[in-house]
């Protein structure tokens, strides 16, 4: 009981300090509402369209989970490619590196003018934000096996496939979950930069709405209701790295 409250009762200390932070600048300042409402005046906000917020939550929080997980996917699937095959190593290695200089957020007007101002767009952007972080992690970890036991590996004569599936994959969980807490920090940002650049619903919808009538106090709610999700987002992805064995 003690380690579940301990955890609980800094985040909650947090969360007060940084309240009373931000409410003091508000006072001492005197910056108009209009610019940088004060928490009570968002926590207003928040009950009064909660609603509103809520419809526009579940649309960026659906696509934010399928292309997370689509993302995640693919990255795994990739990087248990690469470890296996010398030839996809050697073709599609670089041409991976090469797609990371392009920045994707860069591609959003496209993906939007190819694929639409619905959903489609919005996991996409995010699907391809998250593979890289995935597939260069666990690819990483597939290939640092302990000499130790690729010593065994060899001494035991063990096919690529069982080496494979009873040594490396295992033993790269841990470089596996690095990459899934980097995936649910970058998730957020896609799903926001897609729905800013084209989109009807969504939190970056509201938001652009929001700031573009004045209304900072709803613009500022959903950006709170974007933190939470992240946030759980990251516990989640917290909380599979946690469950995930260790080495062999």
């Amino acid at each position: 009981m003690r380690r579940l409250n301990v955890p609980l009762l800094r985040g909650l200390l947090a969360l007060c300090f940084a309240l009373a932070l931000w409410q003091g600048v508000v006072w001492i300042s005197g910056v108009p509402r209009f610019i940088l409402p004060g928490p009570g005046r968002v926590g207003a906000s928040l009950w009064s369209n909660a609603p509103l917020l809520l419809e526009h939550a579940r649309f960026t929080a659906v696509n934010l989970l399928v292309g997370l997980a689509a993302g995640v996917g693919l990255g795994v699937v990739t990087a248990l490619n690469l470890a296996v095959s010398p030839g996809a190593r050697l073709l599609l290695r670089p041409m991976l590196i090469f797609a990371q200089a392009v920045p994707v957020f860069a591609l959003a007007p496209v993906l939007t003018l190819w694929l639409g101002y619905g959903a489609a767009s919005k996991i996409v952007i995010v699907m391809m934000v998250v593979y890289f972080p995935v597939t260069s992690a666990f690819f990483d970890g597939l290939m640092r096996l302990p000499a130790p036991l690729d010593d065994l590996a060899r001494m035991m004569r063990a096919t690529p496939l069982r080496r494979l599936v009873l040594l490396q994959v295992p033993n790269a969980l841990p470089s596996l979950a690095s990459g899934l807490r980097l995936a649910a920090v970058y998730a957020p940002f896609a799903v926001i930069i897609g729905e800013w650049v084209g989109s009807s619903r969504g939190l970056g919808y509201l938001m652009l709405m929001a700031n573009g009538r004045g209304q900072t106090d709803l613009m500022f709610a959903a950006l709170v209701v974007l933190a939470a999700q992240g946030l759980a987002l990251f516990a989640l992805m917290e909380a599979c790295a946690r469950r995930a064995p260790g080495p062999p």
